[in-house]
């Protein structure tokens, strides 16, 4: 069974219910910036998140222009507005976003330390197992047991099955879309235990209940 303090964990969440982005330059180039320290930013938008986010800033390299934009709702905490009109290094920390949580996130965040999570084991593209891909699509209940293959990871034009190891249940959380390139040790899938189910639907109902977005 599930041992968790609910209430310890909303009342966690409440005392700072924010998250911290950091965004850094995918590459060299000269900077410029497009916003404000205490700006508020938009993220992605639209049904199929069509819409980019704000744009944060620009980086010139042989000419070529590329722009880095918003990946989430938030403010501006944290600019190197002193970089401006630089060259800077790749990795380049310059950015946070400060994002307040919503209910689903809250939701998502206090899953995870309740469902049983499969980690990725490498850094690699993953793919959920061709049987598995059509139950989801079909929004169908994923049951997993230990020793069933569930991933294909592909890392270096080579494709390898992965069997799940964790305790059998529903797979309640899939935390990618097939493709995706996940970092090792990030959450691929969570798993609820069928007699956790119930006090499961209970947290859920309880968050949705009482948090204010």
């Amino acid at each position: 069974m599930i041992d968790v303090n609910l209430n310890a964990l909303l009342r966690e969440y409440r005392s700072n219910p924010y998250e911290e982005y950091r965004v850094e330059t995918p590459h060299t180039g000269i900077i410029s910036f497009k916003v404000r320290a205490g700006e508020e930013v938009k993220g992605p938008s639209g049904q199929w998140m069509e819409r980019p986010g704000s744009m944060l800033f620009t980086l010139e390299r042989e000419k070529n222009l590329k722009e880095i934009r918003a990946e989430q709702d938030g403010k501006i905490s944290y600019l190197r507005e002193e970089l401006e009109g630089s060259f800077v290094e790749a990795r380049e920390h310059v950015v946070t976003i400060r994002h307040r949580l919503d209910k689903e996130e809250i939701i998502n965040k206090i899953l995870k330390r309740v469902l049983a999570v499969f980690p990725a084991p490498e850094t690699a593209r993953y793919y959920l197992a061709p049987e598995l891909e059509a139950l989801r699509e079909q929004k169908k209940e994923i049951s997993v047991k230990p020793g069933d293959e569930i991933l294909v990871m592909s890392l270096m034009k080579r494709d390898t099955s992965i069997r799940y190891d964790g305790p059998p249940g529903i797979a309640y959380r899939v935390y990618f879309h097939s493709g995706d390139m996940v970092l090792q040790g990030e959450p691929l899938i969570g798993v609820a235990r069928a007699e956790d189910m119930d006090l499961i639907q209970k947290i859920i109902q309880r968050i949705r209940s009482e948090w204010e977005d």
